[in-house]
């Protein structure tokens, strides 16, 4: 069965204001559409890129690197601003919230929101590997595949999974160095039930950026996917009255 990959969201809001939504590793938009729509309903334009090699098969996954998701996230940040908008902010789960954390030493933006971003590299390679199988299974049964046939394609996919694995706790370290180099408003949000991030990682990036304007947020019963928990709406509300305090102009 052939799948239909999802595709990048643009939601137009009316306040003039813009945020930058960032998916996850294994993620897609569809992770961050809700909280978009939430964000547009209070004014807000949303714009969602999609990272190469997410939402298809998972053997494309691993012929992407963290250069091509950076590159999605500045042409993401780039229409925002062909549109017109000279005030964003930037809100991203996981591997988006670390894309997140970069964005605010990279671009000119108002304030930043890393969920669940990792800052820890201790025992990610197992984690990742872990959610990246998980991931890879779970695809090939969505596209109605025997388990004889998964299991083959599996093996496979095993051998070929370090370069891309090796990447991200590399992208880790190296956003770390830098994040002395963030002095925006941030909020950071961390799940309490975090499968696929140390949740220490939340004060590791509270103690270490420069902001004047910092505050962390934990969900005790929250999963790593914290924008599709069942208490999702608390999450967006955080995040909404984060960007209501901005200073705009």
């Amino acid at each position: 069965m052939k799948i239909v990959p999802p595709k990048p969201f643009t939601f137009n809001g009316d306040n003039g204001r813009a945020v930058l939504l960032l998916h996850g590793f294994t993620g897609s938009t569809a992770d961050v559409r809700m909280l978009g729509r939430f964000l547009q309903k209070n004014g807000y334009t949303t714009h969602a890129p999609m990272f190469p090699g997410h939402g298809v098969p998972p053997e494309q996954l691993l012929e992407t690197g963290p250069e091509d998701w950076w590159k999605a996230v500045k042409e993401g940040y780039e229409y925002l601003r062909a549109q017109g908008f000279e005030h964003i902010a930037v809100c991203g789960l996981s591997l988006g919230g670390l894309f997140t954390l970069k964005a605010g030493y990279t671009f000119k933006v108002n304030g930043i929101i890393p969920m669940c971003a990792p800052a820890i590299t201790k025992e990610q390679d197992h984690r990742l590997y872990n959610g990246l199988l998980q991931y890879a299974k779970e695809y090939k049964r969505y596209e109605k595949k025997d388990e004889q046939t998964i299991e083959n394609e599996m093996a496979d996919f095993k051998n070929d999974t370090d370069p891309v694995l090796s990447a991200i706790p590399e992208l880790i370290s190296t956003i770390r160095e830098q994040l002395h180099e963030i002095k925006v408003p941030i909020e950071i949000i961390q799940a309490g039930k975090d499968e696929m991030v140390d949740p220490d990682s939340a004060h590791v990036i509270y103690d270490e950026v420069s902001s004047r304007q910092k505050h962390v947020q934990g969900y005790k019963g929250a999963p790593h996917v914290i924008t599709l928990w069942n208490e999702k709406e608390k999450v967006y509300e955080q995040i909404l009255s984060f960007l209501e305090q901005l200073d705009w102009e």
